[in-house]
């Protein structure tokens, strides 16, 4: 099993914590200084949040979180078969937590990762917040309204 992830730049990390809690009818799994996630059972959602005011309203970037390493070797191989360029990180610190992970770009350069969760990362005294959460370059992507149904 597998859930999508997407990971957005929020303003205000509180008032989008309140919001997504009422929205999603769930109390995040992880919160730290300018970062927070939700594992979401229904719709199968990774929710997380990054506190970025100067990218607010942007998406971060996108994955599917999986619930093995193994997975993600399978992924890695998978998509490396399909000519997609991977970037893989093992035992990676990001998103306050150890992870595997494999990265590749999507069109127009969105960043999508097929990663799994090894261990939490409690932050130590000084650790400077480069160590603790990965933040991929934020995306250009600007959306529009779009008139629907």
């Amino acid at each position: 099993m597998s859930r999508l992830q997407l990971a957005l730049n929020v303003s205000n990390l509180d008032e989008a914590v309140s919001f997504y809690s009422k929205f999603f009818k769930t109390e995040p799994a992880k919160v730290r200084p300018g970062y927070a996630n939700f594992a979401i059972g229904e719709p199968p959602l990774k929710l997380v949040l990054f506190e970025n005011p100067a990218a607010a309203g942007t998406i971060n970037h996108l994955g599917v979180e999986v619930f093995s390493s193994e997975e993600v070797v399978d992924a890695t191989t998978y998509l490396g078969g399909q000519g997609f360029e991977t970037d893989i990180e093992v035992q990676t610190s990001c998103c306050h937590a150890v992870q595997d992970k494999v990265w590749v770009d999507g069109p127009d350069g969105s960043r999508w990762e097929v990663y799994t969760v090894l261990s939490d990362v409690v932050p130590s005294e000084g650790a400077s917040e480069s160590e603790l959460c990965c933040v991929p370059e934020p995306l250009s992507i600007t959306t529009k309204p779009v008139a629907c149904c």
